[in-house]
């Protein structure tokens, strides 16, 4: 009896491991292959714009088995609790053990809540859709008797957010803390446009100061100053599942799996990592996680993958970045264009032009994944040039 010879499973559907297990199905189209997708929530969640729900905006419902209907791909809702690398198996709980010849572990990651006291019992995150929703319930009542909301981290997301809730909500006082100065990985004349907007919306921004602990009415500093606050939410600092290390899988200090130049884990060649999981070097330096670098490593995963199957030989990942897209509600936004290894260069944009720039490359990717099912569609902007050539 003919069995299937190849089994590959895709650990995570989000943006990276939707995309891969797309692209992995319209590749391996003529070969004798199984993709098995899991995932704990059968909906596909938009994490890139969970500020926007946050704020008290709906987007669009979208379910991941309509999302791979027609392509062949098995989708298995589940949690996946152990990685045994060895015999090549994932247990789901409440489903049992999948076996593979491949592994793309796409868990990435989610904000870390454990780093300082009071985090995880007293601040919102918006790691997941059902909280956010739950926190745009509290901040309309808040607006609506002149409440207070403190957004805790200066980085693209924390700006996003301040910003998105400070449109939304006139009626709100919102305050911005950062131990590092808002956008300071922007150019001067993108952060001044970025401040600009923040003065307009009446942000209070809170910068140079750590926080030390997040209390039920108030966050600490590090300085011993007291902000009080009806709510606090939280954006600093990110973990990755401790799944891979957890099995013996070569990871680095944060837990992100160690790859090689094909994005293979260097302990264990059956297992490509890619997004936030995955440690990616390049000559410039090493992938920060991002949807920007992700995608791309998810793209080519795919594309690894069916070439070693068909016996063909598989350059070397090459990536570069091109711009940080920060939107400043739904009516601004700056585009800091910038060199391979995420340093700003000498162009930016502000205003509407940025704001529809923002919504081309930054939408949601769910038309990504309907176009890559039949039809390839780049999703990397650029490949470094010469400061990766090194690599290669």
């Amino acid at each position: 009896m003919h069995t299937t010879t190849h089994r590959i499973v895709v650990l995570g559907a989000g943006y990276t491991g939707m995309l891969a297990a797309v692209c992995l199905a319209r590749r391996t189209r003529r070969l004798d292959v199984a993709i098995t997708l899991v995932n704990p929530s059968s909906r596909f969640t938009e994490r890139l714009r969970m500020h926007q729900i946050a704020a008290g905006q709906e987007l669009a419902n979208h379910h991941i088995p309509d999302l791979i209907a027609g392509t062949g791909i098995e989708f298995v809702q589940g949690w996946a609790t152990a990685v045994d690398p060895d015999a090549r198996r994932v247990h789901v709980d409440g489903v049992g053990d999948l076996a593979y010849d491949e592994l793309v572990y796409a868990l990435g990651s989610t904000t870390d809540t454990t780093g300082v006291p009071g985090v995880a019992d007293h601040a919102w995150t918006l790691n997941d859709p059902r909280h956010a929703h739950a926190f745009a319930g509290e901040l309309t009542r808040l607006a609506a008797t002149g409440g207070t909301v403190t957004v805790c981290g200066g980085g693209l997301t924390g700006i996003e957010a301040a910003t998105e809730i400070a449109e939304s909500h006139p009626g709100l006082r919102v305050t911005l803390v950062s131990s590092a100065e808002p956008g300071a990985m922007m150019g001067d004349k993108a952060r001044a446009h970025l401040n600009k907007v923040m003065d307009r919306l009446g942000i209070v921004r809170v910068v140079g100061h750590r926080v030390t602990k997040v209390l039920p009415d108030a966050v600490e500093l590090a300085d011993g100053t007291r902000i009080d606050t009806d709510r606090t939410l939280w954006t600093s600092g990110v973990r990755v599942s401790p799944l891979a290390a957890a099995a013996g899988i070569a990871t680095d200090e944060r837990g992100l799996i160690v790859v090689d130049p094909t994005l293979k884990s260097v302990s264990h060649p059956t297992i490509h990592a890619i997004g936030d999981a995955a440690a990616v070097r390049q000559a410039w330096g090493q992938i920060h996680g991002t949807c920007q670098s992700g995608l791309p490593t998810a793209a080519y995963a795919a594309g690894a993958i069916a070439a070693g199957l068909r016996g063909k030989a598989v350059k070397p990942f090459r990536f570069g970045y091109f711009h940080q897209p920060v939107s400043l509600g739904r009516r601004d936004a700056v585009i800091q264009f910038t060199r391979a290894d995420d340093t700003p260069g000498r162009f930016y944009l502000t205003g509407w032009a940025a704001r529809t720039y923002k919504e081309m490359v930054s939408g949601s990717p769910v038309p990504s994944f309907k176009t890559n099912r039949w039809v390839p569609m780049s999703v990397q902007l650029s490949k470094g040039g010469k400061a990766t050539r090194a690599a290669a």
